[in-house]
């Protein structure tokens, strides 16, 4: 025998059932997003007496961020700092050619790692920390890459204090990012990134508990 039609009000209740989750989903996104856009700083730190570290970590891929690191180590924010990320082609000579200004610190105070994510820009930065037991940590980047990275860094260094230094374009103090539509897309896939760390942290997280 064929089976009964399901009734009709049984179909609305579920069409009316899955947009209301669909359009719950889409405000939490939006609030969230919106959230995201707040914690992205708008101006490089100020730094006052007493916020200096221990050491400086730079997380290279964008414009400016490692000629504004040397700028701190050179100038005693931190004793010394590590270039996360760095191209396989990076050598501390190449360093110093581009920057001669900063070879003395390039001698004693630079060290360099291979990583090729935010993630493992996190990893190399742990073991880096460890080895030399800094307790405080300047963490360079990219303003709109900064929430996803001191993300992945206070998950692998909950005891260190982490202080943001967001290298802003000259641009993006001129213009709002979503005058851009570059910059809108950008950010929207920097949000993307910032949700799935956090939810791949916080999975991680809880599977370590529940074993």
């Amino acid at each position: 025998m064929p089976s009964a039609p399901t009734p009709r009000p049984l179909i609305r209740r579920v069409a009316r059932s899955t947009l209301a989750l669909c359009a719950g989903a889409m405000v939490l996104l939006g609030l969230g997003f919106a959230w995201f856009i707040s914690r992205v700083p708008t101006a490089e730190a100020a730094f006052k007496p007493g916020s200096d570290a221990d050491a400086i970590v730079v997380l290279t891929g964008g414009a400016s961020r490692v000629t504004d690191a040397f700028e701190l180590l050179a100038s005693g924010r931190g004793k010394r700092l590590l270039i996360s990320g760095a191209n396989r082609a990076t050598s501390p000579h190449e360093i110093s050619r581009l920057n001669p200004d900063f070879e003395r610190w390039v001698r004693c105070c630079v060290d360099f790692d291979r990583s090729l994510n935010t993630l493992g820009n996190a990893i190399e930065t742990r073991r880096w920390v460890q080895v030399h037991g800094f307790r405080s940590l300047i963490v360079v980047t990219s303003n709109y890459h900064m929430p996803r990275a001191l993300a992945e860094i206070a998950n692998q260094l909950p005891g260190v204090a982490l202080v943001p230094f967001p290298v802003v374009t000259d641009r993006q103090r001129a213009e709002p990012w979503w005058a851009h539509a570059a910059m809108a897309r950008l950010m929207l896939t920097e949000y993307a990134k910032f949700l799935f760390a956090k939810l791949r942290i916080a999975f991680n997280a809880s599977a370590v508990r529940a074993s």
